[in-house]
């Protein structure tokens, strides 16, 4: 039996001939779809290039400025402890009282053996002067007057040698008053009071200066590869003597109201870390601060120049980079929000600006004179979307 497939071939071509003419028209309207789309409102920046303050901050350690092992100079009974543990002392504060009365002792005898010193020099110095006048006489041998000439001189070098013996024992009787050697923190004591201490081998107590307080921190190889590039092409100028100005952001999130400097910086490279160690010193007079405590801590000092910055708002992320939208004229004359990647590199803060305080520092993607959408960006839908570019932002020097 032969089938016939001329009616199907007749249905599926009349179908085309139908749906062909509905096609051709959705298609011509929708570039009149997109014109008669609301436009979204936004607003916008005009790029310029600016010096920018150059910011790094980076987690930190801090550690006393000073810490010190306190021991005694001089052997002894330890006889008392003059402060509590924990305690702030001043600089010079009695720690430790080592029995005194032998070295107080030692004191008098010194002090009795340069009295008679004194007077055996005036004694020699008599004889010298009675044996001179004899000897003009002829009445003495010049070998007398010769030996008492030198018993003078001897007893001149007695008066030095006693004067060097009581500055000793007056420097062992200040020694046994065990006296704090810089302003600080005391820790517990290690000997107590009725022990014996041999000298400077025996540990006392320990002692940190918290005023003013390092701050220990590391700055990766990258880092500072980047920044020395930045400086060679001179889109970077760094602090004189890299002397950065620093300030300490607490675990709340605040910042302490004292700045410091950087004073030290390693030029060698951890190979456990990658980083170098740098340092630096800030003023800690009311001790908020502590030893151990872990914070950040902000560089500052550094100007990028001629740069391009946006707001951090107005920088998207779609997964695959970032990018920004920019104002463009489409084929119709129309403003529309186009997508323009972007190589971000650090955040820029700007506490005087009143409308926008943090920004992204933009290495490419844009140039001067581009308009970017820095509010209205969630109703953009697609790029090439139409917009309605608002009025200048009242806050923002740059915003239009």
């Amino acid at each position: 039996m032969r089938l016939s497939f001329a009616p199907a071939k007749l249905s599926l071509s009349l179908l085309f001939l139908i749906a062909a003419p509905l096609v051709l028209q959705g298609c011509s309207e929708a570039p009149k779809k997109q014109e008669q789309m609301h436009p979204a409102a936004v607003a916008t920046m005009t790029i310029k290039t600016e010096d920018a303050p150059f910011t790094i901050e980076l987690p930190a350690t801090l550690s006393g400025s000073k810490e010190v092992e306190v021991r005694a100079r001089v052997a002894g009974i330890l006889e008392s402890r003059n402060f509590e543990e924990g305690q702030r002392v001043e600089q010079g504060q009695s720690l430790f009282t080592i029995d005194l009365e032998p070295y107080q002792l030692a004191v008098d005898r010194a002090q009795a053996a340069l009295d008679g010193a004194k007077a055996s020099l005036v004694q020699t110095e008599r004889d010298v002067k009675r044996l001179g006048k004899l000897r003009a006489e002829k009445s003495v041998s010049q070998r007398d007057y010769d030996n008492a000439s030198s018993a003078n001189d001897i007893a001149k070098t007695n008066l030095a040698a006693a004067k060097v013996a009581l500055k000793e024992a007056q420097l062992n009787l200040e020694y046994a008053q065990v006296k704090a050697p810089v302003a600080g923190v005391m820790g517990r004591e290690f000997v107590s009071e009725g022990t014996f201490v041999s000298g400077p081998d025996v540990l006392l107590t320990q002692m940190t200066q918290f005023d003013p307080i390092r701050i220990r921190f590391g700055l990766s190889e990258r880092e500072q590869l980047q920044m020395r590039q930045d400086v060679k092409n001179g889109s970077l100028t760094l602090p004189e003597q890299g002397h950065w100005r620093t300030q300490i952001k607490l675990q709340d999130g605040s910042l302490y109201a004292k700045t410091g400097e950087v004073n030290f910086s390693d030029v060698r490279i951890n190979p456990n870390t990658g980083t170098s160690e740098f340092q630096a010193v800030i003023p800690n007079p009311d001790f908020q601060l502590r030893p151990g405590q872990f914070v950040r801590i902000e560089l500052t000092g550094a100007v990028r120049k001629n740069a391009i910055i946006v707001p951090q708002r107005a920088v998207l992320d779609n997964g695959t980079g970032k990018f920004v939208y920019v104002v463009s004229k489409n084929e119709q004359g129309m403003d529309v929000a186009l997508p323009a990647p972007v190589e971000v590199g650090e955040w820029i803060k700007k506490p005087n600006n009143e409308q926008f305080q943090n920004f992204w520092l933009i290495r490419s993607g844009l140039k001067e004179g581009d308009q970017v959408i820095v509010d209205g960006m969630a109703r953009i839908f697609f790029p090439g979307m139409p917009v309605n570019v608002g009025k200048p932002a009242a806050n923002s020097s740059h915003a239009e």
